[in-house]
C-alpha cells in the first residue's frame, strides 16, 4: 500500500485528487493539506506517508518551499509536483531541492496513479518536453558559476559503463528497465549507482539525472 499525502490549496482538486486515489487498491489517502507548511507538519507529527503529491503556487507556503522541508526532514518520502502550470523555474527548484518528478494537472488520472508508482519506486519523473529547457536552468548550489561548462567525463573518474547507466538514469528508467537494457543484474545496476553518487558526491537519482543534463554535451 503506498501513504499518499495531497497539498493543494484548491479544496475542489483535493477532492477531485482523493476521490480519483481512493478507487486504486494500492493508495491510501492519509491526508490533505492547503500548503507547504502544513504538509511539513503533517510529515513532522510522524504520519506514514510514501509519497507526496504538491501543488507547486499555494498562499503561505508554497511547493518549492514544502518540497526542501520535506526532503531536509526525510529525503525518502517520495515527492511529484503537480502544476496546471508549465512553470520551469519553480519546477527547476523543487527538483533542485529534491523532488522526484513533475506533471501536470490535466493529465489522465491513471497516468497521475503511474506517477505516484513510478516515484514511490525510487526512479525518476520529469515530461520530456521540459528536461532540456531544466538543464539549462539548475546549477548545482555548491559549483562556482564559471565552472558550469560542458565537461570531460573521464575528470569525475566515472568509467564508460557507469556512464551508460548515467545515461539511463538520465532517461528516467528503473533499475529494471536499465538491467534489461545493459544486459545486467539489478543488483550490479544498484551497485554502479551507488558508485556514481560517490564519485559525482551527489545524493540521489533525481541529482544523477540534472547532473548528465548540465553536462552533456
Amino acid at each position: 500500500m503506498i501513504h499518499v499525502l495531497i497539498v493543494d490549496d484548491d479544496p475542489f482538486i483535493r477532492e477531485s485528487l482523493k476521490l480519483i486515489l481512493d478507487l486504486d487498491a494500492s493508495l491510501s489517502v492519509v491526508g490533505t493539506c492547503t500548503n507547504g507548511d502544513e504538509a511539513f507538519r503533517f510529515v513532522e507529527r510522524g504520519e506514514d506517508v510514501n509519497v507526496v503529491l504538491m501543488d507547486i503556487r499555494m498562499p503561505e507556503c508554497d511547493g518549492v518551499e514544502g518540497t526542501r522541508r520535506i526532503k531536509q526532514y526525510n529525503p525518502d518520502i517520495a515527492i511529484l509536483i503537480l502544476t496546471t502550470f508549465d512553470d520551469d523555474e519553480y519546477i527547476a527548484q523543487a527538483l533542485q531541492y529534491g523532488a522526484n518528478g513533475y506533471l501536470l494537472k490535466n493529465i489522465a488520472p491513471d497516468r497521475i496513479i503511474d506517477g505516484i508508482r513510478t516515484v514511490h519506486q525510487g526512479n525518476l519523473l520529469i515530461h520530456p518536453n521540459i528536461a532540456k529547457k531544466l538543464a539549462t536552468m539548475i546549477k548545482p548550489a555548491d559549483a562556482e558559476p564559471d565552472k558550469q561548462t560542458k565537461t570531460d567525463w573521464e575528470q569525475f573518474g566515472l568509467t564508460p559503463a557507469e556512464m551508460l547507466v548515467v545515461h539511463q538514469i538520465a532517461e528516467g528508467k528503473s533499475n529494471k528497465e536499465i538491467a534489461a537494457e545493459l544486459f545486467l543484474s539489478e543488483g550490479t545496476v544498484k551497485n554502479y549507482i551507488t558508485e556514481i553518487l560517490s564519485k559525482l558526491g551527489l545524493r540521489d537519482r533525481t541529482q544523477i539525472a540534472i547532473f548528465y543534463l548540465k553536462n552533456h554535451p
